[in-house]
């Protein structure tokens, strides 16, 4: 009985130990950016309102996350009237198809009335194999027309 016991104590411990080896990684990714604007507000309020997004990625399954904080800040001047702040994390859809081990960078258009034609701007999103050679690139852009326009790029290595 106590041999039974003892293998499937074992066999649970190996199940355990393989479930870890297996489980997702998620990461940061060390490409985050900061966009602040000004306005000004009847009454000689001033109003600034910063933007930041950060990339969180699964480096098994290459399946991420968007996510912004934005903090706004009123004040007149003598004294700050009001602060608000909020963010979230949207998921996007999986770069490649099957698991392995992958990187990921990836980086945001500036604010509108800069270098982005058509309102809130995009961001393109680059992922490597680790185990291969195989690399993919792909943009997100806002079409103007309510949907965002994706494609990916396959490179070639010459």
């Amino acid at each position: 009985m106590s041999v039974m016991k003892t293998c499937l104590a074992a066999a649970l411990s190996l199940m355990t130990l393989a479930s870890v080896a297996a489980a997702d990684d998620f990461k940061l990714v060390s490409n985050q950016r900061i966009a602040c604007g000004r306005g000004l507000a009847p009454g000689k309020l001033n109003t600034a309102t910063c933007r930041s997004y950060a990339y969180v990625f699964n480096t098994k399954t290459s399946e991420f996350a968007r996510c912004q904080v934005t903090l706004a800040l009123t004040r007149d001047n003598k004294e700050v009237i009001n602060v608000q702040a909020d963010g979230n994390c949207v998921k996007k859809p999986r770069i490649f198809d099957t698991d392995s081990n992958y990187s990921f960078d990836a980086t945001e258009t500036e604010p509108p009335n800069t270098n982005s034609f058509f309102g809130p701007g995009g961001f393109a999103a680059w992922a490597s194999d680790n185990t291969k050679q195989k690399v993919r690139g792909c943009i997100t852009i806002a079409s103007g027309l309510g949907t965002d326009v994706s494609k990916c790029v396959d490179m070639t290595f010459q």
